[in-house]
């Protein structure tokens, strides 16, 4: 499982030009699922991310998690994070889980983060989307469950 996390000041999605998630201060996480990913990916990455620290403290330093801050959560479905471009010019999406398991693990995700207080807003599962996102610093951070079991 791979979130790509961008620290941001704001961020909304929409879907047919109606906004469907919008937050402040906070996170916008784009969650891609593959194949071999479980409950524990998700449970792993959800408290990497609500605890990752990339908000500065008074000293400019990222000490702070957007648990500490108070921040928001926006979480979109992103499987194209999962592209193998190694060969050829047309990525490949087999390593991507099929829809109804990347459906299951996203929401397991979002429950995970929501489990933390913080308040989460999602985008649409499988649905075009416009992402607003007004990335602060610019700060983007990717996080994989795989890698850290090594």
């Amino acid at each position: 499982m791979k979130a790509l996390v961008q620290r941001v000041s704001r961020a909304s999605v929409s879907v047919n030009k109606d906004v469907v998630g919008a937050i402040g201060r906070g996170l916008v996480v784009f969650l891609g699922v593959a194949l071999d990913d479980s409950r524990e990916d998700a449970r792993y990455l959800a408290n990497k991310v609500a605890n990752l620290r990339i908000f500065e403290d008074e000293a400019s330093k990222f000490s702070l998690s957007a648990l500490e801050i108070r921040g928001e959560i926006l979480v979109v479905s992103q499987f194209t994070l999962l592209a193998d471009s190694r060969k050829g010019r047309r990525p490949s999406f087999t390593e991507a889980a099929p829809p109804d398991m990347a459906e299951e693990l996203y929401e397991f995700f979002v429950e995970q983060v929501r489990s933390t207080g913080l308040n989460v807003e999602t985008g649409l599962f499988q649905e075009h989307m416009l992402v607003e996102i007004h990335n602060n610093g610019p700060v983007t951070v990717l996080v994989e469950s795989k890698k850290a079991a090594k």
